[in-house]
């Protein structure tokens, strides 16, 4: 097993019926609320150090690995067409390269190195702000 992958709360879903599933993916869904909820002082933190960056020319960079990597990359691409920013202003990294967001690259993320080689690639600087996305926190 590597270091970013550890046992799911949801073994054995064929043993379940699809109440059962459906209700559990809702169980999770409610802790993804008050989760929110506990973390607004930090979110707030890091809104407030983040903005004073963007105004000086910085971009926000999401890096991150499966699922929740894939997320940045959307919500990254999304951000022009929602909000009218410039494109490039809010980046997605995916590990594994942009091959991974289609399909799965197994251990990409436990390269330690490669993230840094990534950033390299946009000149990632000093009024850059880069957010690291992982569904198990």
């Amino acid at each position: 097993m590597s270091i970013t992958e550890s046992p799911s709360n949801h073994d054995n879903l064929e043993s379940k019926s699809v109440r059962e599933i459906l209700e559990g993916i809702n169980e999770e869904d409610h802790k993804v609320a008050l989760a929110t909820h506990k973390a607004i002082p930090q979110i707030e933190r890091l809104v407030k150090a983040i903005l004073p960056r963007m105004k000086e020319g910085g971009r926000l960079f999401y890096i991150g690995a499966g699922t929740s990597g894939r997320l940045g990359i959307v919500d990254a691409s999304e951000c022009p067409p929602t909000y009218g920013v410039p494109q490039g202003l809010v980046v997605g990294i995916m590990a594994g390269g942009d091959q991974a967001i289609r399909n799965s690259v197994e251990h990409a993320e436990d390269d330690a190195d490669q993230a840094w080689n990534d950033l390299r690639v946009y000149d990632f600087n000093a009024t850059d702000s880069l957010i690291g996305i992982a569904a198990s926190g």
